[in-house]
């Protein structure tokens, strides 16, 4: 796991992770205009950034979640690709995409793992690092 923020195309990824020479970055966003505190909704959107580093095609099969929320709830999501797509990537080439989790609390983390392909239909998992979904504070107290 890298610690260090990427930046591809003007979009800082707090979060990034190699597997198999392929690199998925996280960037997350708190959506305050949709969120419903008072009704337990918290709302987060985050963009994804999947890159092949590798010198053959890769294909996107599908997606495992795991959502789990400041009380230790966790939400278990799998299904074939992500947001309708199950896209191929070439070497030195990336796919990217944004999408979004509710929680009924206000802060909590989500991790998990894309299935994969190679050009001859090799199934292997590559990890999506995990990255917090935290409301942001305009009160910080530093000690």
């Amino acid at each position: 796991m890298n610690n260090k923020s990427y930046v591809k195309n003007n979009i800082v990824y707090p979060y990034t992770e190699v597997t198999q020479n392929i690199r998925v970055s996280v960037n997350t966003n708190y959506l305050s205009d949709q969120s419903e505190p008072d009704k337990n909704l918290w709302l987060w959107s985050y963009h994804i950034l999947i890159e092949n580093l590798n010198k053959s095609s890769v294909k996107l099969i599908d997606r495992h979640w795991k959502i789990t929320d400041c009380t230790g709830y966790i939400q278990e999501v799998k299904g074939e690709g992500v947001v309708g797509k199950q896209p191929k990537i070439d070497p030195n080439n990336y796919f990217e995409y944004s999408s979004g989790t509710p929680l009924r609390v206000s802060s909590g983390f989500m991790t998990g793992s894309y299935g994969m392909k190679w050009r001859n239909n090799e199934y292997f998992k590559i990890n999506i690092p995990t990255f917090s979904l935290d409301v942001p504070s305009s009160n910080k107290i530093i000690n």
